[in-house]
């Protein structure tokens, strides 16, 4: 039951935030959002760490057809479960210095998005994963294409039938699969176990691992499926710019590791040096990129395009490095691109720009954001001790250790990480004085209360690493024995 009420209490909430006006609707928004996390954090402490599915609920939901509501989380699920859970109320809190227009509208899309991210990340039938994935597309079309910038009727758009398009590629997918699931006179059936379980040709797998592959590619992004993300995570709204670097990429990434390599091995021995290679592209791509950009917004885009590439390289090395690293990176850059953005929309708010060369100087009177935001950027750059150095770390080895060259290629992004981040830093906190320079105020107490806790998980995924990767580990090994055997 307790998986059930992760998933069901933030749509409750979100009904009744449509009685809220205003002030309260935040208000209410941001304490069901506490109590979510609250609820997670229970979760968290009442997991056995073992390879096991917890908190199970398995009823029927098409009964004759062999479709069932069946949720549960094992030490992959709770991760990201743990992540969305706690980045949420940190988004809506940040949320809090913007005056939106029907407040009680944009807070419930929040709280519905949490319920379609998280219902991604729990669901154990193959067609309620499918039915949240798009549950979860829903709320954040209409957060960016409401609230957006100039741009973003186009840009929503184009991101819509991105990802649309992928989707339908991946229900064919699990149709074949399911009907697969009845031959010999079997029950069908669209759990996951089911599909676990079949035996598929060499010749099946190699053509399912596109459809599947290519609904978890669009949404990560990888390269060449990511034309979208630069345009819409710069034209939304800080908040849903937050959910779709912080949370909503990472569906792909799990569906890599929860559908994807377990269902379709074979295939992913086909492919994965094909992945590797884009990934490894995405990477250099994206960094390359990221240097050229003058808008602050811009260039996180890009670097989080690069990070992520980084993230599918370790998942298709198919090493436990690689995999725990996937897991590790996922919860880091989680944190850390969405303590960028909230400083890109702190700077902006304060100046009414993000364009890098109008900026400078700012440093002199913002001692507080200038330590949060090079806080975040260092970890963002992997500096040791903080999270970002250990997920990168892990990755790298685990690239390293399918393909020395690839992995040595793919090690370069740390450098050029450091290069665009560092000089971005350079240019538009400590450069020479502008018109901002003796205008601009440090940081606000909400402002503080949502930098503290990411800045505090910063450091403790750096130091204490394995509080994460032993509640993963089981998991992960379940399935590297699922995708040997």
């Amino acid at each position: 039951m307790l998986t059930a009420f992760l998933l069901f209490f933030p749509v409750a909430a979100a009904l009744l935030l449509h009685f809220a006006k205003g002030n309260a609707a935040r208000v209410m928004a941001l304490g069901a959002a506490l109590v979510e996390f609250a609820a997670a954090v229970f979760a968290a402490f009442s997991f056995q760490r073992d390879a096991s599915t917890q908190f199970a609920l398995n009823m029927p939901w098409v009964e004759s057809a062999g479709i069932g509501f069946h949720i549960g989380m094992d030490g992959l699920s709770l991760v990201l479960v743990l992540l969305t859970c706690f980045l949420v109320p940190l988004i809506i809190l940040a949320s809090f210095r913007h005056d939106y227009r029907n407040a009680s509208a944009f807070y419930a899309l929040i709280l519905f998005m949490q319920t379609g991210l998280i219902g991604v990340f729990v669901s154990l039938d193959a067609f309620l994963f499918y039915f949240f994935w798009e549950v979860a597309l829903i709320p954040i079309y209409f957060l960016a294409g409401v609230w957006g910038s100039d741009r973003r009727v186009a840009v929503t758009f184009k991101f819509f039938l991105y990802t649309i398009i992928g989707s339908l590629f991946m229900l064919a997918a699990f149709v074949y699969l399911y009907f697969q699931t009845g031959l010999g006179g079997a029950a069908r059936s669209s759990d996951i176990s089911a599909f676990y379980a079949l035996t598929l040709s060499s010749a099946e797998q190699a053509w399912l691992f596109w459809l599947i592959f290519i609904a978890f590619a669009v949404k990560m992004p990888l390269f060449p499926f990511h034309t979208w993300q630069p345009d819409t995570y710069t034209e939304s709204p800080a908040p849903a710019t937050m959910l779709l670097s912080g949370i909503m990429l990472k569906m792909g990434l799990y569906g890599c590791l929860r559908w994807l390599l377990p269902v379709v091995p074979r295939g992913v021995s086909q492919w994965d040096k094909t992945v590797m290679i884009l990934a490894v592209i995405g990477v250099i791509y994206g960094a390359i990129i990221a240097i050229r950009q003058r808008d602050v917004k811009r260039l996180i885009a890009y670097s989080s395009l690069s990070h992520v590439g980084l993230m599918i390289a370790g998942i298709f090395s198919l090493t436990m490095m690689g995999l725990q690293g996937s897991v590790i990176q996922m919860l880091a850059h989680g944190v850390n691109v969405v303590g960028m953005f909230f400083v890109a929309d702190i700077i902006q708010r304060r100046t009414g720009t993000r364009q890098i060369p109008e900026l400078g100087g700012l440093t002199r009177h913002t001692p507080l954001l200038s330590v949060a935001f090079l806080v975040m950027l260092l970890s963002t750059v992997a500096l040791p001790l903080t999270a970002g150095f250990v997920g990168e770390f892990l990755l790298l080895a685990g690239v390293y250790q399918y393909n020395m060259w690839l992995g040595a290629v793919a090690g370069v992004t740390i450098i050029l990480s450091a290069v665009y981040l560092l000089r971005m830093f350079q240019r538009v906190m400590l450069g020479p004085d502008t018109a901002f320079t003796s205008a601009i105020r440090d940081l606000t107490g909400a402002e503080l209360a949502v930098l503290v806790p990411l800045i505090a998980l910063v450091f403790w995924i750096g130091l204490f690493p394995n509080t994460f990767m032993s509640i993963s580990e089981p998991a992960i090994l379940k399935i590297l024995q699922q995708v040997n055997r």
